[in-house]
């Protein structure tokens, strides 16, 4: 059974599968919400088709630990998504994770325009991978 990375965004949400032991993350899509009518039936049927059990959603405390806003955004969409996957989730920190994976992109020599494309399901894969390396999955 899978578990599922979740980098919420305004625009976009990057979403990320652990292999079935749950050792390794893969970035896996990013979803447009301007371009999908309904972003959690997508996520709901990924998680179906995927087998995963599990939801972790990267919460985007501010850089002094305290909860903004995007934080609030960030807490109502993971109750909506429970409610439309049934599946329970766990917040993960990840401050810096698209700072992270948008360095990684850079260090990887992939084009700007490139980058804007995957860098959500990049940072959701890193946000998932120091999930699973601090329960001791990998």
């Amino acid at each position: 059974m899978r578990i599922m990375g979740i980098d919420y965004g305004d625009a976009r949400i990057g979403i990320a599968l652990s292999d079935p032991l749950g050792f390794t993350a893969q970035a896996y899509e990013v979803i447009h919400k301007s371009k999908v009518k309904d972003v959690f039936s997508r996520i709901a049927e990924i998680a179906q088709e995927e087998e995963v059990h599990l939801i972790v959603i990267g919460f985007p405390r501010n850089m002094n630990g305290t909860i903004g806003e995007r934080a609030q955004k960030t807490e109502a969409f993971a109750l909506r998504l429970r409610e439309a996957t049934g599946l329970p989730f766990e917040m993960f920190d990840e401050r810096l994770s698209t700072v992270s994976a948008q360095r990684a992109l850079i260090e990887g020599d992939v084009r700007r325009e490139k980058r804007k494309n995957v860098v959500d399901k990049v940072a959701a894969a890193l946000i998932l991978q120091a999930y699973l390396e601090t329960k001791g999955r990998s």
